[in-house]
């Protein structure tokens, strides 16, 4: 008999209001949001352009405020905390991926991974060495060292992939993170993707354009009118 109980909800949304102004007229892009994401679960995110999934991933991520409404990532109530507590909390407990991978071209693909590390205090061998693990968790050990301008597409994606889980975070984000892909490639990056957030345990929103991507979850939300089911 398995007495374990759910897995805990590492993200919650609670009553997210957010509202634009176009001119003189209120936009109303959300119009009080309330869902959780949980441990090892993946979470689409769907809805026609222009309803608010990348607005919604913003407030999730505490890169943007909501009008009210609060964001509550493993227990910390993010309305509550001041912008350096805010700061904190995201560096340590959300990953980031983007449509465009935004890896910097300067650095090669070990380097643009371990740079979030160090940023965040890790020392540079123990950054390289997890960036170097992360890269064979995707399937690129050998381009380590490669350039962004020397790697495909869905390699870099894989890449961008890797750097949003550089510093172990609770909870992934991703806004149509194959969107900028061609369908082969789009599944390939999201098999990796799958894969790394169910070893990890992680939490995973992902906003989506591709139906056959969004199946692939454990579950979606439908975003539109404001609201979600």
């Amino acid at each position: 008999m398995n007495n374990e109980g759910p897995a805990q909800a590492v993200l919650r949304l609670d009553n997210i209001v957010k509202t634009f102004r176009q001119g003189e007229r209120p936009l109303h892009i959300l119009n009080g949001i309330s869902a959780e994401v949980r441990a090892g679960e993946l979470v689409g995110l769907v809805g026609p352009s222009g309803a608010g999934k990348s607005t919604l991933l913003h407030i999730a991520g505490l890169l943007e405020r909501a009008d009210s409404g609060d964001v509550v990532i493993e227990g910390q109530v993010a309305s509550q905390l001041d912008d350096g507590a805010r700061t904190a909390l995201r560096r340590g407990t959300i990953g980031f991926v983007y449509q465009y991978h935004h890896l910097l071209p300067e650095f090669s693909a070990q380097e643009n991974i371990a740079l979030p590390q160090m940023i965040a205090g890790a020392r540079k061998a123990e950054a390289n060495a997890r960036a170097l693990d992360l890269l064979s968790q995707v399937g690129l050990a050998e381009r380590a060292n490669h350039r962004p301008a020397r790697l495909s597409g869905g390699e870099q994606q894989r890449v961008a992939i890797a750097r949003g889980l550089a510093n172990r975070p609770a909870i992934l984000l991703a806004d149509e993170p194959t969107g900028n892909l061609d369908p082969h490639t789009a599944e390939g990056v999201f098999d990796v993707l799958i894969d790394l957030v169910k070893n990890s345990g992680l939490a995973g929103l992902i906003a989506t354009h591709n139906p056959a991507l969004a199946g692939r979850m454990d579950r979606v939300l439908h975003l539109e009118d404001g609201g979600v089911n």
